[in-house]
């Protein structure tokens, strides 16, 4: 069998006005994640760890910004267009990891929900799920709190 493996990141800044999607979780906070579609970004970068492992580029090949229809988007439809992509190539995941670093709002809470979700749009069980939450210990943007940034990375592998 052949195993790939893949990197993500993604960074989105905080507004006020927008919800702060992360992890497919409505997570309460005064700002939210500015992007053209919910700007998931935990799921950004493991949507774009997927594709990459599969050589497929990044999530902007398929789900371009400047699309009117993806404005708005669940970011949870990418992973399910990234797991029937895989189904139809022969793919499974094998697992993925990755790490939120926000110096607020606190992750930690929500990273069990986080992986239900991430696990249910890819198809996997959500032990093959990797969620870790870090601050920047107010270093960089993101101890400034201007926004959130995630890293991931992901194993693939042709279906027996």
């Amino acid at each position: 069998m052949s195993t790939r493996c893949g990197i993500g990141f993604d960074v989105h800044r905080l507004v006020e006005g927008r919800r702060c999607v992360v992890g497919g979780v409505d997570i309460p906070h005064e700002k939210g994640l500015l992007g053209h579609s919910d700007a998931d970004v935990l799921i950004h970068a493991i949507a774009d760890a997927l594709l990459g492992a599969a050589g497929l580029g990044d999530i902007g090949t398929f789900f371009p910004d400047t699309d009117a229809k993806w404005e708005g988007m669940d970011s949870r439809e990418i992973l399910r267009f990234v797991r029937k992509r895989f189904a139809d190539m022969g793919l499974r995941i094998v697992n993925v990891d990755s790490v939120v670093m926000a110096q607020r709002p606190k992750m930690a809470p929500h990273v069990p929900q986080m992986k239900i979700n991430i696990a249910e749009a890819l198809g996997i069980a959500p032990e093959a799920v990797g969620v870790k939450a870090t601050t920047t210990e107010k270093l960089g943007f993101t101890g400034r709190e201007e926004g959130i940034a995630a890293q991931a990375v992901a194993s693939v592998e042709r279906a027996p």
